[in-house]
């Protein structure tokens, strides 16, 4: 059975960062990491116009 592409993503993450993520936390940490991708995807298949203009920065 082939690993999940998800959980292989968490499991180098973790050790890039070199953050434990201990057994228990792993369905957690999973469904967030799922739940972040489907509004990702959301934001990234919204269609802009070519002219779309970036939003102003304001400073105080």
């Amino acid at each position: 059975m082939a690993a999940d592409p998800l959980d292989d993503y968490i499991d180098a993450v973790a050790k890039a960062l070199a953050l434990p993520v201990e057994e228990a936390w792993r369905p957690a940490v999973r469904a967030n990491l799922e739940v972040s991708l489907r509004l990702a995807r959301l934001v990234d298949e919204f269609p802009l116009p070519d002219e779309t203009e970036p939003a102003s920065v304001y400073t105080a």
